[in-house]
């Protein structure tokens, strides 16, 4: 059997289907012509991450697809409902990628509260005529202990960021629709363990008491952080979009931080991936990168190795 892994698998994925008799192939295969491959070529399994989609046209001219992966949390690329009534096994690794998303997080929370995005732009230009002035300007930084993370959207991306930050003395708050709370496990190096149980709070009062704002939800219709919102927060409020792009009016967003409501944004996803706009793309008081909160080695052969087991488990007899 043949597996299109059309945004990439991990070699420790590519491994592990090998030795099941399974044929990998990894050549990135145009989304015009997605259809036409996977009919071609008999393939029974198609891989994607967030570049693919697979939508319900590709579903239906490919009647021979058995499964559709998808290498990490959200699945907004993939028709799943439709495809599932169309009997193929929909699959994604929801765990996989958590503690990768919340550590960068936190990069840019530490990045974002000592200035660093914004002093490595300006110290290659003016750090040997400028360095004092640099000096005094980043001189205003703020520590993170003793803060208040508010959390929207705790399922276990937003649990891993609360380990962190409960790791770093902050107190943690959180809002979720469907979850009440979560008891938070922090495992330590030598098998000492500690439980915080955190209870989910309103939406509204997670923006009026936070200090910072990590947001961790699928994608929206609307907006989850938009004018209205920033209203109700403190004045300078840093926030972490790491989810998707979309849920913060990005719009808005560039009036904070141009008004002084916000003291820094940091993006991992925009409105107009991958185009972002340039407002926010130059705009100093944005800590950016491109949609990497999954993309380190270790979440990738957890992906990996994730898929492979699951699609073994499905069509291996």
């Amino acid at each position: 059997m043949k597996i299109l892994a059309n945004d990439g698998i991990s070699q420790s994925g590519i491994d592990v289907l090998k030795k099941s008799g399974f044929e990998v192939i990894t050549t990135k295969v145009a989304q015009e012509q997605l259809a036409n491959f996977i009919n071609t070529e008999h393939i029974d399994v198609v891989l994607v991450r967030s570049a693919t989609t697979v939508r319900k046209d590709v579903i239906d001219s490919c009647p021979n697809l058995k499964i559709i992966g998808r290498g990490g949390v959200g699945m907004d690329n993939i028709d799943v409902d439709y495809a599932r009534s169309k009997g193929l096994h929909v699959i994604n690794t929801p765990a996989a990628s958590s503690s990768s998303v919340a550590e960068l997080v936190f990069a840019h929370l530490f990045g974002g509260v000592r200035y660093l995005h914004d002093a490595n732009r300006n110290m290659p230009l003016d750090g040997d005529s400028q360095f004092k002035n640099l000096k005094k300007a980043y001189a205003s930084g703020k520590e993170l202990r003793g803060k208040t993370l508010g959390i929207i959207g705790f399922g276990r991306i937003g649990q891993a960021t609360a380990k962190i930050a409960l790791g770093v003395g902050m107190k943690v708050i959180a809002f979720d629709p469907f979850i009440e709370s979560a008891i938070i496990n922090l495992d330590f190096f030598d098998g000492q363990t500690l439980d915080f149980k955190i209870d989910t709070i309103s939406k509204e009062d997670v923006l009026k008491c936070s200090d910072f704002i990590t947001l961790h939800v699928p994608a929206q219709k609307d907006y989850v952080i938009g004018k209205t919102e920033f209203d109700l927060m403190k004045d300078d409020v840093g926030i972490v979009n790491a989810a998707r792009g979309g849920v913060i009016d990005e719009v808005a967003l560039i009036d904070a931080l141009e008004n002084n409501k916000l003291s820094f944004a940091a993006l991992d996803t925009f409105e107009n991936e991958p185009t972002p706009a340039i407002k926010v793309l130059m705009n100093q008081k944005v800590s950016l990168t491109p949609h990497i909160g999954a993309a380190t080695k270790e979440a990738q052969n957890r992906i990996g190795t994730e898929l492979a087991s699951q699609i073994i488990e499905l069509l291996v007899k």
